[in-house]
């Protein structure tokens, strides 16, 4: 049998009779980069939280690196690194002093610190920050001090809650360099995120609305799964344009991108029409041609369809 790093059935969990996690069943395989992908408030973090064995199921089961959230949540914790959106780093002490005070709760034994502190820092690019108050560190310094706690004790499994939310953009791209390091080490990697450009570097992900996860696969099958053609459109008049394509009876989706529009087709022979329809309206089309579908643009068209 396929050795499973995350494996969850029928979970389910509401908070004053308001579902949040709906009959959750996925499955995530030893040495994957899982990626939750979702807009705030579709349950992303609930779902850690559970997997985590914070939060007690309102249903259902998982079972994280073999053991089960309901009877072992405290032989997962000695298997997990789990990262908040809001990780308790504590601001007063050094980037060292973080780090060994994180060794101090998962009990790391003592000869082993030195090392493992020295491979974190390097790892995470801190080395020349050690004495640093955690205060005083930039967002994506924060952030990945926080990784490097998470990781003190060499987890099985990595949880990783919007970790790059808030940071800019050249962090962000250092953090997941990180992660894909934690990869070849042969860590399990199960990161949410609201940001869809970085759910095209994971290696499945799943796509959750109102507590649901609508679609699991690997990204790019994810993006050919729209079943419709689709057609990138410039034009000056972008609002316009996306109005009046939506009107169209051949169109099946419209998102806006800047001076594009991403126009979904019921068939490729349809552009000429589209771009006819738009002329007739006053919209002048500097340029068009056919893509393959975002995974933003397949979100939105599942969102609708289910809405």
């Amino acid at each position: 049998m396929e050795s499973l790093a995350i494996q969850t059935t029928g979970l389910s969990k509401s908070f004053l009779d308001v579902p949040a996690v709906i009959d959750l069943s996925l499955i995530v395989r030893r040495g994957e980069l899982y990626g939750l992908v979702g807009p705030d408030g579709s349950g992303k973090s609930t779902t850690m939280r559970l997997l985590a064995g914070i939060l007690e199921p309102s249903s259902g089961d998982a079972l994280v690196a073999g053991f089960s959230i309901r009877s072992a949540p405290e032989a997962i914790k000695d298997r997990i690194g789990y990262m908040s959106q809001r990780f308790g780093l504590y601001e007063d002490l050094t980037v060292r002093e973080n780090i060994l005070f994180y060794a101090d709760l998962y009990e790391v034994p003592k000869r082993e610190r030195p090392a493992r502190i020295e491979r974190l820092l390097g790892f995470s690019n801190l080395t020349p920050f050690e004495k640093r108050l955690a205060g005083a560190l930039s967002g994506g310094m924060k952030q990945k001090l926080g990784l490097a706690c998470a990781l003190i004790h060499t987890p099985e499994v990595l949880l990783l809650d919007e970790p790059t939310n808030g940071v800019d953009p050249v962090s962000r791209r250092d953090f997941w360099k990180i992660l894909y390091d934690l990869l070849r080490q042969g860590v399990t990697v199960f990161v949410s995120t609201a940001y869809l450009d970085e759910a095209e570097r994971c290696t499945r992900i799943g796509l959750m609305h109102k507590g649901r996860i609508i679609i699991d696969d690997d990204p790019q099958k994810v993006r050919r799964s729209l079943g419709a053609p689709m057609v990138e459109i410039w034009t000056d008049q972008v609002r316009k344009a996306g109005d009046v394509a939506r009107a169209m009876p051949d169109v099946v989706g419209v998102g806006m991108y800047g001076d594009r529009l991403h126009i979904g087709l019921s068939a490729r022979e349809t552009v000429a029409s589209v771009i006819d329809g738009l002329a007739r309206e006053g919209i002048s089309v500097k340029d068009y041609r056919e893509i393959l579908p975002s995974l933003e643009d397949v979100f939105i068209s599942m969102v609708k369809d289910i809405s």
